[in-house]
């Protein structure tokens, strides 16, 4: 289990009542919280990565099936999870906010950045010596925002933000089918961190989360009452890949 696997276990056993989100009565795997008969699990890639995630994340967040920042900890090994909270701090998370290994960059749209923080913009420069640590506010948009300025401690590290527009075409849309986003230019958490990954240099892994990612999105709607819009080819896209680039799978020796 991972940190996300681990963080969803920890939130369940606070609550008193059944969390009912959409689809409350399939029958889901413990991990990749995909119905049963569709679970990807063997499926995850045995990758590597110099980058890390340190994902803060809004309350229920964890408990949705449909969150994607599962996927970002099953392709990125150092990455962390934690309940966001405004008034509690929170030492481990701290700690590793301030371990000297990391460099962390709070990931977010550069528009919200006041005048005077550094931003990075689809490209940066990481110093040296140093890993990147991307810290993810994961949640809806509204709750993202509240986390984005009710986290004081975040406010000493630079933004890393990307500009869709500057793209190429197949990278500056979201493919994420399973919500609607409130604004166009949002895109899902695991979609944001390939980006980020592909901004520190990482491709290959950067290539690899967005089709882990395109094969949990087809895979989730299979059990949905309605219309699939995810690529049907999704799962011979991502063995495909992954057997070009020699990535073992967890179901491989």
């Amino acid at each position: 289990m991972h940190a996300v696997h681990k963080l969803h276990h920890y939130r369940m056993s606070l609550s008193t009542t059944t969390y009912k989100s959409r689809g409350q009565r399939v029958i889901r795997c413990d991990l990749c919280r995909l119905a049963k008969p569709h679970c990807i699990c063997s499926y995850s890639p045995k990758s590597t990565s110099n980058a890390g995630f340190l994902l803060l994340m809004y309350d229920t967040e964890v408990l949705k099936p449909s969150n994607t920042g599962k996927l970002i900890a099953d392709v990125v090994p150092d990455t962390f999870a934690f309940l966001w909270s405004r008034t509690k701090e929170n030492k481990e998370m701290l700690a590793i906010l301030n371990d000297e290994q990391w460099q962390p960059y709070v990931v977010f749209p550069q528009q919200y950045a006041q005048a005077e923080r550094e931003v990075f913009c689809n490209e940066m420069t990481i110093p040296s010596g140093k890993r990147p640590l991307f810290v993810m506010l994961d949640g809806c948009w509204r709750e993202a925002k509240k986390m984005f300025r009710k986290s004081p401690y975040l406010n000493q590290f630079p933004i890393a933000a990307f500009d869709p527009h500057l793209l190429d075409e197949a990278a500056n849309t979201s493919r994420y089918q399973i919500r609607i986003a409130e604004e166009n230019y949002q895109f899902a958490t695991a979609e944001v961190a390939a980006r980020m990954l592909a901004m520190a240099e990482e491709p290959v892994n950067a290539k690899l989360l967005d089709q882990w990612f395109d094969m949990f999105s087809f895979q989730y709607q299979k059990s949905v009452c309605q219309k699939n819009r995810g690529n049907p080819k999704a799962l011979e896209d991502y063995l495909d890949f992954t057997e070009q680039k020699g990535i073992k799978l967890k179901a491989t020796p």
